[in-house]
């Protein structure tokens, strides 16, 4: 039996932790069982699942997000799995199957995970990637195959892993029967804390009905910004002189469809965020090289005219008459393709001396990965103690819930409810606030629903607050004057269930005031 003492995000997931296990003895067999499960995962880094829909370029930013280009972009058998990439001492891949068999799988010529399987392909579950990847030592990226697949199969394994089985209608119009998970993809849900939800320009209907179906699922409750966050992939790929109000920049194109698509993806995500995938993997896990830059400093040499027209489209690119073989250029394209291959020409004629090193570091930050990671740390890294207690929580009480003893529930239910009560499990009351406001369970006028999801979707003061880049003293002063507003509020003229959310605000911009006090903003 292992001695190893589990690594909990932080003291409200060992809070719960310690539930489990003092509840342990009081609970049925069944119900114990859970418990444990629930403990394992507790003990876990917090899982971040990349879905969307097919070709939006989910495996790409997987690889980018890595550090490596391991998960396979390109359409074969291994991408209509679920992967899980996740931290291990030795770099190895193993298919699970159905009857929960393993086999390690080698990986191809190139480092990758085979896109091809020489088994029988129905009987698999899912694949387990393991990899010396210091990113991975607290976080654990599971890659989805892609919605709208004509692949019924894949579509069938996504549907079950995003819990979305039960959205969709037969030929005859009649909701399905078959929304019941198998035990892998049951598995995969309950393990999931949290979305990466990738998009490309348009966003459809049935992405919102996909991204709240899976955000649902795999936190065990309702919907909302605490444990998701979306990125609009392919942002190079945005004609600007469509965008009003862009001035014909890329990125500030980018930037105006982000904005629109959070509206409308609101309030099931904390964030859209533009993003390169296809550059920040090429230049974040090893696919531009020296010889990269060197073929790019030749073009750099270009008259104008002859840069210009080449870069009018691809094939003009390729096939025109150069001294870069064409061969390097299709290999530039596809690692770059024609924005990063601007980007860097641009960059090498404004300083001729950039070396491969930094030509790399230029490239990446055209990327927009840095923002992506950023908000993943303030969402998703930084919060990880909350959002891992709680969704535990909520696991802990359906297992209560699905038991057939009432006095078993009722001693879950006083557990959790003692545990909610300790000063430092106010994180949980504002995440549950968060969610109530934003699946529409409790009812808040737009400006005081905007506030609660401002205040509860981040972990930065000066975004909590809505004054980013303000004066210490400033933000003190703003904190302790809504603190009083929402006491006051839910005193006077707020629902009873209003007064429940306002309660916990009011707390909540308290102990920010507190905060800022101790560190001299007052």
């Amino acid at each position: 039996m292992s001695t190893e003492q589990p690594n909990f995000a932080g003291p409200l997931s060992a809070a719960v932790a310690h539930l489990c296990t003092r509840l342990q003895p009081q609970v049925s067999p069944r119900t114990a069982a859970g418990f444990r499960e629930v403990l394992r995962r507790l003990g876990a880094p917090l899982q971040v699942a990349v879905a969307g829909r097919i070709k939006s370029g989910k495996s790409t930013l997987v690889n980018a997000l890595i550090g490596r280009r391991v998960a396979p972009t390109d359409v074969g058998e291994c991408t209509r799995l679920v992967t899980r990439f996740q931290y291990g001492t030795v770099d190895r891949v193993e298919l699970v199957f159905f009857d929960g068999r393993k086999q390690v799988l080698p990986f191809d010529a190139a480092g990758m995970i085979p896109k091809d399987l020489d088994v029988d392909f129905d009987k698999v579950s899912h694949l387990e990637a393991y990899l010396t990847n210091a990113v991975l030592r607290d976080l654990t990226v599971i890659d989805t195959p892609g919605l709208g697949s004509l692949d019924l199969a894949s579509v069938k394994r996504t549907e079950q892993l995003l819990g979305a089985a039960k959205h969709r209608k037969d030929d005859d119009s009649e909701e399905t029967d078959d929304d019941e998970l198998d035990e892998t993809s049951r598995n995969a849900v309950a393990g999931a804390e949290a979305v990466l939800y990738v998009v490309t320009q348009g966003v459809r209907a049935d992405d919102q009905q996909a991204l709240a179906a899976f955000t649902a699922a795999t936190a065990s409750r309702e919907a909302g910004p605490v444990n998701a966050i979306a990125v609009l992939n392919k942002a190079d790929t945005i004609t600007p002189e469509s965008v009003a109000g862009s001035d014909g920049d890329v990125w500030k194109a980018a930037s105006i469809i982000a904005e629109k698509q959070a509206a409308t993806l609101k309030p099931r995500v904390a964030d859209v965020i533009p993003v390169i995938g296809l550059l920040a993997e090429s230049a974040e896990s090893g696919g531009f090289t020296s010889a990269d830059a060197d073929a790019l400093k030749t073009l750099s040499q270009l008259d104008d005219a002859t840069w210009e027209t080449m870069l009018m489209s691809a094939d003009i690119f390729t096939t025109w008459d150069c001294d870069v073989p064409v061969g390097t250029r299709v290999r530039l394209l596809e690692k770059l393709d024609l924005y990063g291959i601007r980007s860097a020409v641009d960059a090498l004629r404004a300083d001729p001396e950039l070396t491969a090193g930094a030509l790399r570091r230029r490239l990446l930050e055209s990327s927009g990965l840095a923002r992506v990671r950023a908000r993943l740390d303030g969402v998703f890294r930084a919060r990880a103690d909350g959002i891992k207690a709680a969704a535990a929580l909520a696991s802990v009480t359906a297992l209560a819930q699905a038991s057939g003893d009432a006095g078993e529930r009722q001693r879950v239910h006083d557990a959790i409810e003692v545990l909610l009560q300790k000063p430092e499990a106010h994180q949980l009351r504002l995440l549950e606030a968060l969610t109530l406001v934003a699946s529409g369970a409790v009812d808040m006028p737009e400006d005081l629903a905007d506030e609660v999801l401002r205040v509860g979707s981040t972990a930065d003061v000066g975004e909590q607050l809505g004054l980013k880049g303000r004066p210490h003293k400033e933000l003190s002063a703003y904190a302790l004057e809504r603190a009083g507003w929402w006491r006051s509020f839910a005193s006077f003229g707020a629902t009873p269930a209003q007064s429940r959310v306002a309660h916990v605000v009011h707390r909540s911009y308290f102990l920010i005031w507190q905060q800022l006090k101790a560190t001299g903003g007052a």
